[in-house]
């Protein structure tokens, strides 16, 4: 044929064309290009390779069948109907599609895409408390610490009358709600200080906050309530008038809150008003016993069909008056012996106007709605407070006991076994605040990002648990001698409260992480499932070749950037973080690679294959603290002081990722591709690691770093409640410590001195007054030696008991000299006895239908199905 360059390749060698074949090919599905420039390439490869007209012909065909979108659409319309046949994507219920389609996709969307823009990621909120909001920490907080012995709290079972009388007089119970009804209306980053400072101090205390301004009452009322519910209650809640609690948890429900039994019927009483009927019984409701109103989730009914939605209206959230007939209340749980209120509560036959439900009648069988886009910021914002303020109460303790305590003639924090647990502690702490900046800043902004907020209840909890086991080991005896002096036994007794509430970690991370978020964040699934159940081609059709070109793009993208150990990925900054930006673009590319090869193999089964997907979630979850980690150093300023701890967070959460993707390639099984994924990939992976754990000399600097004076040991526990009072344990600490370090230079001098032949061979502190003779140190330098050593002494001891007070302790724990919130103002202001288990019932007559056997059991839990959905884990405390 005598075309211009026809057969041009015939005229080069055979490797340049092959090289440049695949240079092409490469270039072309990295970049994610569209599939008329891969046309276009491969015509341009026939032409040049000189190829025949029967091979034009059939190629022109496929260009077309896949170019021309009504043609495209009949191979579509095929493809879904072999999807139906093999039923192989998941079906999605009615509570599902609600936990999906509740809140927002943020920075987890980018992470998932295979392809984060960097630039997005790093230009975010970095939020800062305002003066008003920095006031009230310095203040109110500093002060309310003051006032709360944690020991003291432990051994009466509350915290005591005039610490509630404090916190409902400076509006700690309305820091959620707008000014305009009298509360705070704080900010999300300074909620999250309050309870963080709290939280460092002591967990019941840091609980009794979090509860009225988290998921409640409070939070519904303002999202959802009407005009009338939200002047009658904010004002109530903001002035501590009464307390809020929300009641979902039952004994059949937990972390399956679709299953709920507890019911409501509406029905027209003998005056003709609608009114609601409620039975229940929950249990693990925080403050319940003392409200003094009760959010509660229920099955709604409506048998008559009043409203004209049916008769099955779906989970409905409504607010229950504490003192309504029918509410039995007056009893608590001991969780492991934390002194917070945790209460069990059951109603029989209570009545109420219908407007008792959030949003009124609109808002009846929208509860599971609520929840949802409540939790989706929520569950992201308190528990991860609580545990960074754990985290950087254990960096406090644990760097300064290491520091002080002595064996063998040294500091202990100089053995590398004990630098290994202090690194974990303070790079647990960076990561840990780093990513509850990140967050914070995004809610602020009006983010409800559902995944990371899972992301963060699991994995801030997971490391406080961890650190704290860390502190403990560090602590050795000062740490499981119970006593007031004891700094750590309360905060490793509370560790499994935090891993368990607000929906437990095991089901948070193998179903929520990555089971939802793999629907939710990936930016074609979701999609193609909804054109499945719509049996709409032209959207499935969109959708599902979007989806084949993201897989073929993240493939290339994956394999030229482990080639190139990420050297191909562009960094938005230069400096020391930069090379883990690169670093994150490879490990964001292989993870959305290797999660659509699960998702494409396993299809509607993955969500069952929860040992899959909990690594994908972990990987998840590193790449989100990664980046937090990068933001927060780059928002402040890349501060010298902070690399060490930057490039041990990085390295360790790589490490993590690592051990992830080592773990789905020996396990995950592709149809065909299992063998490839085992002898091929699973090796190249271990040789080519992403990265490798810090190591001893890195891990050694940032553990040297916390037992130093000023330095990372204060701007790591930044807001930390640090009391001077040496009376207080973290005081007794804190001054044996700075005499400590004061003190350092001295056994240096005299170490020096010995060396110098100067002083004969002795310990140091043998040596101090034949230092003082001979002109090594001073009086003052001995003095201050001294008064070090008689510091350190007081700290380390631990507490102790005669037999006969152990014995009264074990038997009847400690005689408070009030008895906490009962002889409080809050509860003074109630109107019912909450020692009553029982509001007395009313007397019939009012047109309510009576139940016959008063079990609080739904009307159609017989007929429910024990295998629902596990749509939101939602075990609440």
């Amino acid at each position: 044929m005598n075309l211009p360059l026809f057969d041009v390749f015939a005229s080069l060698s055979t490797t340049g064309v092959v090289v440049g074949v695949l240079l092409v090919l490469f270039a072309l599905g990295y970049t994610g290009a569209p599939l008329w420039l891969w046309a276009l390439a491969g015509a341009v490869g026939l032409y040049g390779g000189g190829a025949p007209l029967w091979v034009w012909i059939p190629y022109g065909v496929l260009v077309a069948v896949f170019n021309i979108g009504p043609i495209r659409r009949q191979v579509s319309a095929g493809v879904m109907r072999l999807m139906e046949a093999l039923q192989f994507l998941p079906t999605i219920s009615e509570t599902e599609q609600t936990a999906i389609d509740a809140g927002t996709v943020w920075m987890e969307g980018e992470l998932f895409s295979g392809k984060p823009d960097f630039d997005k990621t790093l230009d975010q909120l970095y939020p800062e408390l305002t003066d008003e909001e920095q006031a009230f920490l310095d203040g109110p907080c500093e002060e309310v610490c003051d006032m709360v012995d944690d020991w003291d709290v432990h051994q009466r079972g509350d915290l005591s009358a005039e610490t509630w009388d404090y916190l409902k007089e400076k509006g700690f119970f309305g820091i959620i709600i707008p000014e305009e009804y009298g509360g705070k209306g704080f900010s999300v980053a300074a909620r999250s200080a309050v309870v963080q400072k709290l939280g460092g101090h002591s967990v019941p205390l840091a609980i009794t906050v979090m509860v009225p301004n988290s998921l409640g009452p409070g939070e519904l009322l303002l999202h959802y309530g009407t005009d009338e519910q939200q002047d009658r209650y904010l004002p109530q809640l903001a002035s501590g008038e009464i307390l809020p609690a929300f009641a979902l948890t039952e004994p059949n429900a937990g972390s399956d809150a679709g299953a709920m039994e507890s019911y409501g019927e509406i029905f027209e009483d003998e005056d003709g008003e609608l009114k609601l009927r409620l039975n229940w019984e929950k249990r693990y409701i925080s403050l319940a016993a003392i409200s003094g109103v009760l959010g509660l989730a229920f099955k709604l009914r409506d048998p008559e069909n009043h409203l004209g939605k049916g008769e099955d209206l779906g989970i409905t959230c409504a607010l229950v008056p504490t003192d309504a007939p029918g509410v039995r209340l007056g009893r608590r749980h001991d969780p492991l012996g934390v002194a917070f209120y945790n209460c069990p509560t059951e109603g029989d036959d209570v009545v109420l106007p219908l407007d008792a439900i959030i949003g009124g009648k609109e808002g009846a069988g929208e509860g599971w709605a609520m929840l949802m886009d409540a939790l989706s910021a929520g569950r992201g914002i308190m528990l991860p407070a609580q545990a960074v303020g754990g985290g950087k109460f254990v960096t406090r303790v644990a760097g300064g006991h290491a520091a002080i305590r002595e064996q063998f003639g040294l500091s202990i924090g100089k053995f590398e076994g004990i630098e290994e647990p202090l690194s974990r502690i303070a790079g647990y702490t960076y990561i840990m605040d780093a990513a509850r900046n990140y967050t914070n800043g995004a809610v602020d902004r009006g983010e409800k990002p559902g995944v990371v907020s899972a992301i963060m209840k699991y994995n801030t909890t997971e490391m406080q648990r961890d650190l704290v086991n860390d502190g403990m080991d560090v602590l050795a005896g000062n740490g499981i001698s119970r006593g007031p002096n004891n700094l750590l036994a309360l905060a490793y007794q509370s560790l499994p409260i935090s891993i368990t509430v607000e929906g437990a970690n095991i089901l948070t991370r193998t179903m929520m992480i990555f089971g939802q978020g793999a629907i939710r964040c990936h930016p074609y699934a979701l999609n193609e499932i909804e054109a499945l159940m719509e049996k709409d081609v032209k959207k499935f059709d969109d959708a599902f070749w979007s989806h084949i070109g993201h897989v073929v793009r993240n493939g290339f993208r994956a394999f030229g950037l482990s080639l190139t150990r990420g050297r191909l990925a562009s960094s938005p900054v230069s400096g020391p973080a930069a090379p883990y930006y690169r670093k994150m673009a490879w490990a964001s590319a292989s993870f959305a690679f290797f999660a659509d090869l699960a998702m494409g193999s396993l299809g509607g089964m993955l969500k069952r294959k929860e040992k899959i997907t909990g690594r994908f979630a972990d990987i998840l979850s590193w790449m989100y603290l990664g980046t937090a980690v990068l933001t927060r150093f780059e928002k402040e300023g890349r501060p010298e002081a902070q690399e060490p701890f930057l490039h041990w967070s990085m390295q360790y959460a790589f490490a993590q990722m690592q051990e992830a993707f080592e773990g789905l390639f020996d396990n995950l099984k592709v149809p065909g591709l299992t063998w490839l994924l085992r002898g091929v990939v699973a090796p190249w992976s271990r040789l080519n690691t992403i990265s490798e754990l810090p190591d001893d000399e890195l891990g050694g600097s940032v553990a040297q770093a916390i037992q130093e004076k000023d330095g990372a040991r204060e701007w790591l526990t930044e807001d930390l409640y640090v009391p001077q009072d040496t009376d207080q344990p973290l005081g007794q600490l804190e001054h044996a410590f700075r005499l400590s370090r004061d003190a350092y230079h001295v056994g240096q001098e005299i170490k020096d001195a010995v060396r110098d032949g100067k002083l004969p061979k002795k310990r140091p502190h043998e040596l101090l007054e034949d230092a003082v003779a001979e002109g090594v140190i001073t009086e003052e330098e001995r003095d201050l030696v001294h008064r070090a050593d008689e510091a350190r002494e007081r700290y380390i001891q631990v507490d102790e008991f005669d037999l006969e007070e152990y014995r009264q302790r074990r038997m009847l724990p400690g005689q408070p000299t009030d008895r906490g919130a009962l002889d409080s103002s809050i509860v003074a202001a109630l109107d019912r006895d909450v020692t009553k288990v029982e509001v007395e019932p009313r007397e019939r007559g009012d047109g309510a239908p009576t139940r016959g056997d008063g079990a609080p059991t739904s009307p159609d839990a017989e007929a429910s199905d024990p295998s629902s959905d596990r749509s939101e884990s939602q075990e609440t405390a």
